[in-house]
């Protein structure tokens, strides 16, 4: 019965390992652009505590050869992130984006404008042959309920994790594809 008991568990324990190496050997690269504006470029944090860095190595530390560009300025309307999308490098496979809507209701951009910006934002994205993924930052003037900065509207390097963490399984999801 111990002989049994042992086997099993040695079986258990190698399928385990392969299992786990097989995981990660098959992870492939994945080539990911920002746009936006200035919660997208990490104002106010240092880069490395911006959403982008934290996801890049959010996505290494499960395996992925993860590659993220970010083109964000502090201050963009959602009509200038729209012309962002003609730098996308070649070899992108997944766009996220931020609207800067913000921005928007700073201009008096109605909501209309911005809808219509953020589908010529998508539609932008998909020209290029990615995958378009929204940021998660929620809705207007709450940016979901993160934790913010002093101003209220750019996040801490605790918002940054967390909206990272909120976006891994969607890259993951949107690689697979």
């Amino acid at each position: 019965m111990l002989g049994r008991s042992i086997r099993a568990a040695t079986f258990l324990l190698l399928f385990s390992v392969l299992f786990v190496v097989g995981d990660a050997a098959d992870a492939k690269s994945i080539n990911i652009t920002v746009i936006g504006a200035s919660n997208a470029n990490g104002k106010g944090v240092s880069s490395s505590e911006a959403w982008p860095a934290v996801l890049e190595n959010m996505l290494r530390s499960k395996g992925y050869d993860a590659h993220v560009t970010v083109n964000a300025t502090n201050g963009l309307t959602s009509g200038q992130i729209v012309s962002l999308t003609g730098s996308i490098p070649s070899g992108t496979q997944i766009v996220i984006f931020d609207t800067g809507i913000s921005n928007d209701h700073r201009h008096n951009f109605s909501a209309a404008q911005t809808a219509a910006n953020e589908a010529a934002i998508v539609r932008g994205i998909r020209a290029h042959g990615a995958v378009a993924i929204k940021a998660p930052y929620g809705n207007p003037g709450m940016h979901g309920g993160y934790p913010k900065q002093g101003d209220g509207e750019h996040f801490t390097p605790a918002g940054h994790r967390m909206i990272a963490a909120k976006l891994v399984p969607r890259v993951i999801a949107a690689a697979r594809h």
